[in-house]
């Protein structure tokens, strides 16, 4: 079972929640009209992908066809922004993080329009790119997905195993353990790094649109790279706190630049 909780309970809770199930949705955590801004920002992104990559679909590959996939949110969505700044996401980060790292920074943003006709992902962890730890891992990521449209079983909302992310290897999940996160707009998903999951299959007539916005350990290497993702003019507008959390500031002795060489 997915935990359910509203934007105005507490965080403590929310923490708490997050780490017994390793997933958590909370509804009512944006506004409808950032949900808009968003989907009219990144568009234009979604629908210049070459058809070859929606269209066709390899059953092999990780990800599904008739699926649309942009990143860049940050350089191309400003409307995110507040949401990538989110106060429930510092909240939850600093509790899983926190303790793994001097801080934590962006790991990877991207709108995802599952279409009708995509088969469901291969379950995984967001921390697989880091096997050198064993599983169960320290927690390294924690992730989140914002329902800019409705998410349902049958649109392709997002596939849980709660409880996965205290595991071992050679723990397999069965099919009764596999979860649905049905949220309606508005609503964001959190899920840790150790947490097995992936995009449900859409059955339906209509696109489910979301948003990933994942964070790490400050530490590891961001699987967005954020410093080509973004250009220096847009830099330039973001607030400190949003420039470091992109990784523009050392973590401990890792990171060193020279400010004199860029001013942004």
């Amino acid at each position: 079972m997915i935990p359910r909780m509203k934007s105005d309970e507490s965080t403590d809770e929310m923490a708490r929640a997050l780490g017994e199930a390793g997933c958590l949705v909370v509804t009512n955590a944006f506004d409808a009209e950032v949900g808009a801004e968003i989907s009219r920002a990144m568009r234009p992104h979604l629908d210049a992908l070459p058809a070859e990559w929606i269209e066709k679909d390899d059953p092999d590959s990780f990800y599904p066809g008739y699926t649309r996939r942009a990143i860049a949110i940050i350089e191309r969505a400003e409307a995110a922004w507040e949401l990538v700044m989110h106060p429930i996401s510092a909240v939850l980060c600093e509790s899983h993080l926190g303790p793994n790292c001097e801080r934590h920074q962006l790991h990877v943003t991207g709108a995802l329009e599952v279409g009708p006709g995509a088969r469901s992902q291969i379950l995984h962890r967001e921390e697989d790119p880091f096997p050198i730890f064993p599983l169960p891992r320290p927690n390294l990521i924690v992730a989140s997905m914002w329902a800019i449209s409705d998410f349902t079983a049958e649109n392709g909302g997002t596939r849980l195993v709660p409880g996965s992310h205290r595991w071992s290897a050679d723990r397999v999940h069965t099919p009764d353990e596999v979860v649905s996160a049905t949220m309606p707009a508005g609503s964001v998903l959190y899920w840790l790094g150790g947490t097995l999951h992936g995009a449900g299959a859409n059955v339906s007539a209509t696109q489910r649109f979301g948003l990933i916005l994942s964070y790490s350990v400050g530490w590891v290497r961001q699987e967005e790279n954020q410093y080509l993702s973004i250009t220096p003019e847009t830099v330039a507008k973001l607030s400190e706190e949003m420039q470091a959390l992109i990784g523009r500031e050392a973590h401990d002795a890792l990171g060193l630049f020279d400010p004199r060489i860029i001013q942004v």
